[in-house]
């Protein structure tokens, strides 16, 4: 698919972790004590939860604090205005797990390469960037893991660029579709084969900002009241990554070699202290490498639906770790 910015490739990252940066990144996300090889350096089957690789392109190699706007904009796409990057929220996410990553990146080298697959003018409501993030060894070439994901400016479209597909519903500005969306919604007349639930409470965010995505967004009100969300937000990928952990606790006994891929579409924000319930149900649909689809929801507990078009790739057990 051709189009302004398509095929771009932005500067590779160096990026890098320490087993700290991994066990906060799993207290941050609702990891339990029943979960000691994710929050315990030490257990004898210590591994990093596998969405760990989302963080790193906020990351890069840093221990400190960094601005997240300047970050944000320091790579012009050719051929596509410059948007403000204090208008910006997440759109889709979806991840491949290639490879476990080790729990700390010491001694060796990996960098992140991102290129652009595609940039929408949705007109009035915004612009949605679609990208792609490889996280590779540097120096062998192994690929870890694979993110295709994007990112809708709010209100910032209406330059002439490519639409790609249906226009955003009138009824919540994160509504949007990308051309050629698969869709995956849960089994019509069935109940969910499990549900998992989190509270989160007025810190959540301020705890999962410390994995490296420091966007104000989620830390002060301000920006939030500036784009029509009353205040501050819960980062969309924490309420992504925490219901991934909730789908691997509850259908794949918190093995990280259980789940091979994870998508969700972010349908509405989340508020610091909002209970999110996540319903996920099991397929039958299993490939030959025993790969089963789960399709789930995640919403607020007596509101919106936060996560839609949920899917999986698991083998599944359910009950709790057996690790």
């Amino acid at each position: 698919m051709s189009g302004p910015g398509v095929g771009f490739e932005f500067p590779s990252t160096p990026v890098a972790w320490l087993k700290r940066d991994v066990l906060l990144f799993a207290n941050s996300i609702g990891c339990t004590v029943d979960e000691l090889h994710f929050l315990y350096e030490l257990h004898p089957s210590f591994a990093v939860f596998p969405t760990y690789p989302i963080i790193l392109p906020f990351k890069y190699t840093d221990q400190e604090v960094i601005d997240f706007y300047a970050r944000s904009a320091s790579t012009p796409i050719p051929g596509v205005p410059k948007f403000d990057t204090k208008r910006v929220v997440d759109g889709e996410r979806r991840i491949t797990f290639l490879k476990p990553l080790p729990p700390t990146s010491a001694g060796r080298k990996f960098e992140i390469k991102s290129k652009v697959l595609g940039v929408y003018d949705k007109g009035k409501p915004g612009t949605v960037i679609e990208t792609e993030q490889v996280l590779v060894d540097s120096e062998s070439g192994e690929v870890f893991s694979k993110v295709v994901g994007a990112g809708f400016y709010v209100g910032q479209g209406g330059w002439g660029g490519p639409k790609g597909g249906t226009a955003p519903q009138k009824t919540r500005k994160l509504n949007w579709m990308r051309p050629k969306s698969v869709n995956y919604p849960p089994p019509e007349g069935k109940k969910p084969d499990a549900v998992y639930t989190l509270q989160t409470n007025k810190e959540s965010a301020h705890l999962y900002r410390l994995n490296g995505d420091y966007n104000p967004l989620h830390a002060t009100p301000e920006p939030g009241r500036a784009m029509g969300f009353g205040g501050a937000i819960m980062h969309g990928l924490f309420s992504w990554n925490s219901t991934c952990h909730g789908l691997l606790h509850e259908l794949g006994n918190s093995d990280p070699a259980n789940i091979k891929e994870f998508q969700a579409r972010f349908a509405s924000p989340v508020k610091p202290g909002d209970k999110l319930v996540t319903q996920m149900w099991r397929t039958g649909e299993v490939d030959a490498e025993g790969w089963e689809e789960v399709r789930f929801v995640t919403s607020v507990e007596g509101g919106k639906v936060c996560l839609s078009n949920g899917r999986a790739l698991m083998k599944c057990g359910g009950g709790k770790s057996k690790l």
